[in-house]
């Protein structure tokens, strides 16, 4: 017999069948108290096995329990699995048992690796403990840590958060910043066609700022597994609300998570109001370095002079905040939501190089939609005209 031992009290895993799908009265299960720790039998291989009895024809799937020792018990259904709901949110259809599914499920998942709670962050082990997370998301980790590379990413509770909600999402930010210079300069030449030369400094300002940004309109639409602490108890307002905010508006909630259609909507005012920034800090950067590369020609080409102006600075960081936070973050925000979560990754989960290439084309395509729109948008306000 082989022990996985999670901490200082001990509990036992039972495969047992569901009462009848027609009994009415369901004993509301007790909480259990943490720290504690499991132990489950392994054959002499240690390898982890369950045979549950076949139900009968009148008895639904299995339930998972833990018996304590003072003989009380935790139960949660055993057909429910960490997915998300396909519409609004991950809620638990109200029977109140998603939580402790999620915690039963985790527990296994580190008894079945070996693990202890104190062996993993403190934010995820919080996280198992309060059931906020299925064992799908336990086992993810775990693979992830195998790479020493990803190991020293999940050091930092923003890529911790992104790499379990999304195990591509390193690839989705090579595939973004990679692309970004040809696209964008493809973009530019496609909109600008005869008076891309006359029109460099134009172009160049463009390339550098979306190149700054790209990054971050990978990172901030990002679906995300919520490792945050709970909020202190006098926290009330604005905080309160956007903490319950999704990353991403129409990411797919984990079991026992639920987003309201008002926090949805949150979460694209909230990425908005960031990309604005980012936007606007990018492109001052861009034009900034553009203007002095266009300063350096004139001085070295007496005929450039003529032909080249100054990029307003103040006027075009600002036009580029604010399409970043419209235009940018609703395009984003369908992509790695909507095309990607619900539609692709249930689809291709598991011909990963097939999803890869996929989604290497969607953003490839939508890069170049966003600068033909960043050409159309920068020349309509007036920041940009076309020359002669």
């Amino acid at each position: 017999m082989a022990t996985a031992a999670l901490s200082h009290r001990t509990v036992q895993f039972i495969v047992s069948p569901n009462q009848s799908p027609h009994h009415h009265h369901r004993r509301s299960p007790p909480l259990i108290s943490y720290p504690f720790s499991a132990s489950i039998s392994v054959s002499p291989k240690s390898s982890i096995s369950a045979h549950p009895r076949k139900p009968s024809p009148r008895r639904r799937a299995s339930l998972i329990a833990f018996s304590g020792n003072d003989g009380g018990s935790v139960g949660g259904g055993g057909d429910g699995g960490g997915g998300g709901d396909g519409g609004g949110g991950g809620g638990d259809g109200g029977d109140g048992d998603a939580g402790e599914r999620n915690r039963a499920e985790s527990i296994m998942a580190l008894a079945e690796a070996g693990r202890s709670l104190d062996s993993i962050p403190k934010d995820l082990a919080a996280a198992i403990e309060a059931g906020r997370i299925p064992g799908s998301i336990v086992r993810r980790f775990f693979e992830i840590e195998k790479s020493p590379f990803l190991n020293w990413l999940l050091k930092f509770g923003g890529f911790k958060e992104r790499l379990l909600a999304d195990d591509l999402f390193l690839t989705k930010v090579g595939i973004e910043c990679g692309v970004g210079i040809f696209t964008k300069t493809a973009a530019e030449l496609e909109k600008r066609r005869e008076n891309f030369t006359k029109e460099l400094d134009f172009v160049l300002a463009d390339v550098v700022m979306a190149i700054i940004a790209d990054f971050m309109l990978v990172w901030l639409p990002a679906p995300t597994v919520s490792l945050r602490a709970p909020l202190a108890v006098n926290v009330t307002g604005l905080s309160k609300f956007f903490y319950g905010c999704p990353d991403n508006a129409f990411q797919v909630a984990l079991a026992g998570t639920s987003y309201s259609f008002l926090q949805r909507i949150g979460a694209i005012g909230r990425n908005g109001a960031k990309l604005f920034v980012v936007g606007t800090g990018a492109s001052l950067v861009g034009t900034g370095v553009t203007n002095l590369l266009i300063t350096a020609r004139k001085a070295i080409d007496k005929s450039f002079a003529g032909e080249a102006e100054d990029v307003p600075i103040l006027s075009t960081s600002a036009a580029y905040g604010v399409y970043m936070s419209v235009s940018s973050n609703l395009r984003y925000q369908v992509v790695a939501g909507v095309i990607e979560q619900r539609i692709l990754e249930p689809l291709l989960h598991e011909q990963k190089l097939l999803l890869s290439a996929i989604c290497f084309a969607v953003r490839t395509g939508n890069t170049f939609l966003g600068s033909l729109m960043w050409v159309d948008y920068a020349r309509w306000i007036g920041i940009q005209k076309i020359r002669e």
